[in-house]
């Protein structure tokens, strides 16, 4: 019921952003008499934040359609190399001219976007960070609300199996990448590979801000998860999908649920940016203000995620530490991080990481240890916040780089 009183609000909602928006657009265009007479600015900008606060966010586009390589503008042409029903493996192909013809041989890298309630294009900036040295793949997961119920269900253990038929598809000379959320899976995917001697095993992992072993300086988010038993979120916060969506009667942990629980980790943070937001318009700072449209512009668009995976998480990852107590089983199979031998691991934590703690991701280091030392590597990255690990200045001048670095180092 919680899910169709939400969609009702949304509903009673557009006519009032609408009405917002249009009513700004009445005290700022320069048309318009109304925007010279006195507090104008004022109102504008109360407006345009009460139509923010109110409107219905869609996926943003990725945007990205140009890349700079040795100098020069390459184009970026973004294709879906194969679509499954909960998950579209994109490539943003660099449309190479023949002067820059030797990058063909760069490293592929497929970055594994987390499904944890915002869509891939939050990973826009690690996407753009990485074309001039990479050939890059991403994975774009749909909105569970618009997958059909006959589809059928989507596991734990069915992320693990697209994680593999992705690195089958792309291998065998890939580099991995996770951030957040797909640590846990890929390395699961990687430990069955590597377990049957998969010609497929990739090259390298980087893994970013992972919860590996959560029992590691628990966060706020790995607490919220403990605090409860199992069967209190199957209860709680599955709900099925109303009638207005393909996925009509499926059963999700809705994405407003997730925005709301992030949003409540930091409430005054939000509540100032949005108070900074209407001072710029109101001193007609337009570049800050537009730079609070985009974040938030992603940040508000979330999506659904099947009950099923969302239930196994909590379960697995969260609850019985399945991973690193070494009792994960994928489809009856016994996921073996000791069998992994061949691919090189990179492990990269946030100092200031409110959602996966401090020595949560480089656990993995310690799980994987029939790979060889000089094959291991951790960064730390000082004064980082969990997004700041993939997104953002120091990402691009200090991450980035290193990874880069890391995947050249092993590419053979």
């Amino acid at each position: 019921m919680l899910y169709q009183l939400h969609e009702w609000q949304r509903k009673l909602l557009n006519p009032l952003s609408a009405w917002a928006h249009a009513t700004a657009s009445i005290f700022s265009n320069p048309y318009s008499p109304l925007a010279y007479t006195p507090f104008s600015r004022r109102l504008a900008a109360g407006y345009d934040l009460l139509h923010r606060l109110g409107k219905h966010y869609e996926k943003p586009e990725f945007g990205l359609r140009t890349t700079l390589i040795d100098e020069l503008e390459v184009e970026v042409d973004q294709q879906t190399v194969l679509s499954k029903p909960f998950c579209h493996l994109l490539h943003f192909r660099r449309v190479l001219p023949r002067g820059l013809a030797q990058h063909e041989n760069d490293p592929a890298v497929l970055i594994f976007a987390p499904l944890s309630g915002h869509h891939a294009t939050l990973l826009r900036d690690t996407v753009r960070a990485l074309l001039p040295s990479c050939n890059v793949y991403l994975t774009d997961w749909v909105n569970a609300r618009l997958v059909p119920l006959s589809q059928g269900p989507f596991h734990l253990d069915d992320y693990v199996e697209y994680c593999m038929e992705f690195v089958r598809l792309l291998g065998p000379k890939l580099h991995l990448i996770s951030v957040c959320q797909p640590t846990v899976p890929v390395l699961g995917a990687v430990s069955l590979l590597s377990s049957a001697n998969d010609p497929a095993v990739p090259l390298s992992m980087t893994m970013m801000g992972g919860p590996i072993d959560t029992r590691r300086n628990p966060t706020q988010v790995n607490a919220l998860a403990t605090r409860r038993p199992y069967e209190w979120f199957r209860d709680h916060v599955v709900f099925k999908v109303p009638s207005s969506y393909p996925g009509y009667l499926r059963e999700v942990y809705p994405g407003f649920l997730q925005h709301a629980g992030f949003v409540a980790m930091n409430p005054d943070r939000h509540a100032n940016s949005h108070w900074d937001y209407y001072l710029h318009l109101v001193k007609g700072d337009q570049d800050d203000a537009e730079g609070h449209r985009r974040f938030y512009d992603e940040y508000n668009a979330v999506i659904d995620l099947p009950a099923e995976y969302y239930l196994d998480t909590i379960r697995v990852v969260f609850q019985e530490h399945q991973l690193p107590r070494g009792c994960w089983y994928v489809r009856g199979q016994r996921v073996a991080p000791e069998d992994i031998r061949k691919v090189a691991l990179f492990t990269i934590e946030g100092e200031l990481d409110d959602i996966s703690g401090s020595g949560q991701t480089q656990a993995a280091l310690e799980l994987c240890r029939a790979i060889p030392e000089g094959r291991k590597q951790h960064l730390t990255a000082m004064g980082v916040g969990h997004y700041g690990i993939f997104s953002g200045r120091r990402w691009r001048e200090n991450i980035a780089p290193r990874i880069v670095e890391f995947i050249r180092a092993h590419n053979s």
